[in-house]
């Protein structure tokens, strides 16, 4: 029975059966004396690409079973209202058979699914593991070419030049003033100034006091004073007689 309807004629040759022509031929360039992680890849590839158009096939003869059952579903449906219950047995009958077949068309896209699934992640367990070859590869290389003591050596070597440029900035630093060695004389000069200044500060007021001339004639007298009052006039005249 043919489930798609007519088949259509081509001369050009499928996916499915240029790869399996390829494999069965040997072309294509993989050989099993080839070897190595990169033709695995590219077989697992070809193989994933050949699974995923079979589950594109189950899935197209999977719409066409589902269809068949709709039209048969209508058909028993038909021959019903035509009490035709045998027409509608049979009718019923065929649409088991497309429903057991669309069950295990699904069974067979679960188990391919799987198959692309697994072999996917093959591919990149295998990518990774040739990756982490690759870089351990390079890790030892690398090693090799820097030892632990040239290490050692090169770490020195930076700890000397790095204590020498310190102690160049230290010298570049320092002052260049001929006088600092004498600075603690200069400082005690400087007091010895200040000291001066602050001296004169204190004597210039009393420079420019003007004090009274004193009275060289006789004070004087006050009128209607008492004989004491008269006493004590005569005994200021004698004390500023005296200076």
């Amino acid at each position: 029975m043919n489930w798609f309807g007519k088949k259509k004629t081509s001369n050009t040759p499928s996916a499915i059966s240029a790869t399996s022509n390829n494999r069965t031929n040997g072309g294509g360039g993989g050989s099993n004396h080839s070897g190595g992680v990169g033709a695995t890849i590219t077989q697992t590839a070809n193989t994933v690409v050949n699974l995923r158009e079979n589950i594109a096939t189950q899935e197209k003869r999977e719409a066409h079973l589902e269809k068949k059952i709709e039209q048969l579903t209508a058909e028993a449906k038909a021959k019903m209202a035509k009490k035709d219950k045998k027409g509608a047995l049979f009718a019923l009958k065929r649409k088991k058979l497309y429903e057991a077949e669309i069950d295990k068309i699904a069974n067979i896209k679960m188990t391919l699914e799987t198959q692309v699934m697994n072999l996917e992640s093959a591919a990149r367990n295998a990518e990774t593991m040739k990756a982490m070859k690759s870089g351990t590869s390079q890790m030892k290389k690398i090693r090799q070419e820097t030892d632990i003591e040239q290490v050692d050596d090169l770490m020195d070597e930076i700890k000397e030049e790095m204590e020498l440029a310190d102690e160049i900035s230290n010298a570049l630093a320092q002052p260049v003033d001929p006088l600092i060695a004498d600075e603690d004389d200069l400082l005690a000069e400087l007091e010895e100034l200040e000291a001066e200044d602050v001296t004169e500060q204190l004597l210039e007021p009393m420079k420019k006091m003007e004090l009274p001339d004193v009275p060289s004639g006789e004070l004087p007298s006050i009128p209607n004073a008492t004989k004491e009052e008269e006493a004590e006039l005569k005994q200021l005249e004698a004390e500023l007689a005296g200076l």
